[in-house]
């Protein structure tokens, strides 16, 4: 086969790289409609690592990612689950099986306080698992004028896999902050790391941080 001399492991470019936070939203955390009806000793049962995780490792290693792609004028944007409507009839199928239902303009359709979004930031709303599937982001990334796509989120295997992939095939070079994402086991974490390794470059948040600085100097 040809060698084409190309490589997924290459730095971002300024003026053309966008960060996009995956689903990082009321909904998905503590008093969030998805674990609303449970009590507090059934979510640190079922998801007390996960929160441990937004909390001690993920959502601190987001706030870095921000501040960094902000001082370096990298685009940052966001996805959401939020419906259309307020009763949720634009759902997906696969969201109506599963009910992530976020109602139109709802609190659990809003990003979380600790990376709130700032000045007229980037928000698409989203009702499927892959945010290329139910929106305009890739018409959007193309106005940017985006190549590089570093993606940062929840969950590590659902809907930030589905966003690498799908980013990856559409032509972008994805960049996944793999210690700025979160699931909920390490198992699952790991294993969805591990299988996506070969559509995207993979770093901490620190070697991003630290290319970004070089980049601006």
């Amino acid at each position: 086969m040809k060698d084409f001399g190309l490589s997924r492991n290459v730095p971002v470019k300024l003026g053309s790289t966008a960060l996009l936070f995956v689903d990082v939203q009321n909904y998905s955390m503590p008093g969030g409609g998805e674990y609303a009806h449970l009590s507090s000793e059934e979510i640190e049962r079922r998801y007390g690592y996960f929160f441990r995780e937004m909390r001690e490792r993920a959502v601190p290693n987001m706030q870095r990612l921000q501040r960094a792609c902000r001082d370096a004028r990298v685009e940052v944007m966001y996805t959401v689950i939020e419906s259309l409507t307020l009763d949720g009839r634009d759902l997906s199928l696969d969201y109506k099986i599963s009910r992530l239902f976020c109602p139109k303009g709802s609190r659990d359709a809003k990003v979380i306080d600790a990376i709130t979004p700032v000045g007229d930031e980037i928000v698409i709303p989203k009702t499927s698992s892959s945010v290329f599937i139910s929106t305009n982001i890739h018409y959007v990334l193309g106005n940017l004028g985006a190549k590089h796509l570093i993606v940062a989120g929840v969950l590590t295997d659902q809907c930030v896999d589905s966003t690498v992939r799908d980013a990856c095939d559409l032509g972008y070079l994805v960049t996944l902050v793999t210690d700025a994402c979160a699931t909920q086991s390490e198992e699952r974490h790991r294993s969805a790391i591990a299988n996506n390794r070969g559509y995207c470059r993979q770093v901490l948040t620190d070697e991003l941080v630290a290319e970004l600085a070089r980049l601006t100097k």
